[in-house]
């Protein structure tokens, strides 16, 4: 597969530069020399990446964990093989990869790690497996592993509309799962011609309207907002039900101290669990086992990955795809993408 010969090694790169807490006007570019590669790692041309929520909140110096300014945003991208490091898989030059990189992808040029690379089978373009890397893996592990919901059980999705919510359901609905989408009523027409039903996520009687849809309660959520939210989220729970805080927005998107909000999600995750309701909570962590448990973390990531990937080709789900930019234009596309009116992804093409 993806046989294409590897271009010859550049000798310089571009890189979209974030200095410090800017507007996206802020942004810069630089061009610098290509790094020598360490062991583990693939010099990769990238052939597309994007903007995500993370990108967005990394701008404003509230993600959590995100390193000091100034850095490169990018949390993944795909793009063809061109180079390998000390040791490596000379197997691997021409193929493409989807990789997870956290920062970084918005480059002409990437060096990455290969264990969070995952080969992209032929059939499926650049920027349609750039929708699906972090999000697909996000939105599978959700469904699959960490609530493992079963066909006929009914869940309760915010963020519907958006990248994680838009793969969810499509993966929901896959699976004989009936969904209820939260988004804003500008987003309410596309769920529902994709099979949801909507409600608005900012009605004082969101939990009222879940009530009458699902009277013995929904069997997961999924909340990206946290706060207040998480709570009436859990309320919502039928017995035996999960619920999966995977983001915190309220937090990201607001003021003071990132992370006494993830410690108090975390604890009262842990605490609701231990009650005696038959009812569970936990907070989905994308990274963990990474450092802890490399090899289950990279088996992991190749098989969930791989079969959302697979999906994709045979045109099972389909990759949701705002609007694309060259990244020169990185300004405009992070500008459109924090509009938050698009229904999809925003692809950034090097």
């Amino acid at each position: 597969m993806n046989d294409t010969a590897a271009p010859a090694r550049p000798t310089t790169t571009t890189r979209v530069v974030l200095p410090g807490l800017v507007e996206p006007e802020g942004l810069e570019f630089v061009t610098e020399p290509v790094v020598a590669l360490r062991r583990g790692q693939l010099l990769v041309a990238v052939e597309a990446t994007g903007i995500s929520f993370a990108e967005q909140s990394m701008r404003r110096g509230r993600y959590f964990g995100q390193p000091a300014f100034p850095f490169t945003p990018g949390y993944d991208l795909v793009g063809r093989v061109i180079e390998v490091g000390p040791e490596g898989d000379s197997g691997l030059l021409g193929q493409r990869v989807a990789t997870m990189t956290k920062t970084g992808a918005w480059s002409e040029y990437v060096a990455v790690e290969a264990r969070d690379s995952v080969l992209v089978p032929d059939g499926v373009s650049s920027e349609e497996a750039e929708t699906v890397v972090v999000n697909g893996v996000t939105a599978w592990q959700m469904l699959h592993r960490t609530a493992r919901v079963k066909p006929g059980q009914t869940i309760l999705v915010f963020g519907a509309n958006g990248g994680v919510g838009g793969i969810l359901i499509q993966l929901a609905r896959l699976h004989g799962v009936r969904i209820i989408g939260a988004a804003s009523p500008r987003h309410h027409d596309a769920l529902r011609e994709a099979g949801v039903v909507p409600i608005d996520y900012a009605d004082p009687e969101l939990a009222a309207r879940v009530r009458e849809l699902a009277p013995d309660g929904v069997d997961a959520v999924f909340d990206n907002v946290g706060g207040e939210m998480t709570k009436t989220a859990f309320s919502l729970l039928a017995r035996g039900g999960k619920l999966v805080t995977y983001s915190i927005i309220t937090a990201v998107s607001g003021g003071g101290p990132l992370m006494l909000p993830f410690i108090k999600a975390i604890a009262q995750a842990l605490l609701w669990t231990a009650l005696p309701n038959g009812r569970s909570a936990t907070f989905y962590d994308l990274w963990a086992g990474h450092t802890a448990r490399p090899a289950r973390f990279r088996r992991r990531l190749e098989e969930d990955l791989g079969r959302v990937l697979a999906l994709l080709r045979d045109g099972t789900i389909t990759a949701n795809i705002a609007a694309r930019f060259p990244l020169s234009e990185t300004v405009a596309a992070l500008r459109l993408a924090e509009s938050r009116t698009l229904n999809g992804k925003v692809i950034l093409l090097p």
